[in-house]
């Protein structure tokens, strides 16, 4: 199946916030990078749910769109889990990480995706329906 890398940002940070992930961030890399068009950025509370959040994403994605990550780098003890789809970088990380290596500062020439725009682009994939 085709997708837009917008679209699948969106279905990424979709899985992330539906399996509880905290302060989930696109950012839109594009005119700033040559490697990526997305890094999504997302803290995890524990170092298992980092794992469980870098599996279900990895299940998730392969099971809608057939696609499996070009690189993983799951650091050992699981503090900052890095999946990379080519157009989309997911970063999954320990707060402690994420608040030392900064990555939306470093990147912060970078468009932010709005929440609502990337919830909109994924609805369809959404486990819990909000009334």
């Amino acid at each position: 199946m085709e997708i837009d890398s917008e679209k699948l940002a969106s279905v990424a940070a979709r899985i992330l916030d539906d399996n509880k992930a905290q302060d989930i961030v696109i950012l839109n890399v594009s005119n700033v990078c040559s490697l990526s068009d997305y890094f999504i950025i997302a803290t995890g509370s524990s170092t298992t749910h980092i794992k469980a959040l870098s599996e279900t994403l990895k299940k998730k994605i392969k099971d809608i769109y057939k696609r499996l990550p070009m690189k993983a780098e799951i650091e050992g003890q699981n503090r900052w889990n890095l999946l990379d789809y080519g157009e989309i970088v997911v970063h999954i990380m320990h707060k402690v990480e994420r608040d030392n290596y900064k990555i939306e500062k470093f990147w912060s020439h970078a468009m932010i995706l709005d929440r609502e725009i990337w919830e909109e682009n994924s609805k369809e994939y959404s486990l819990y329906e909000k009334k």
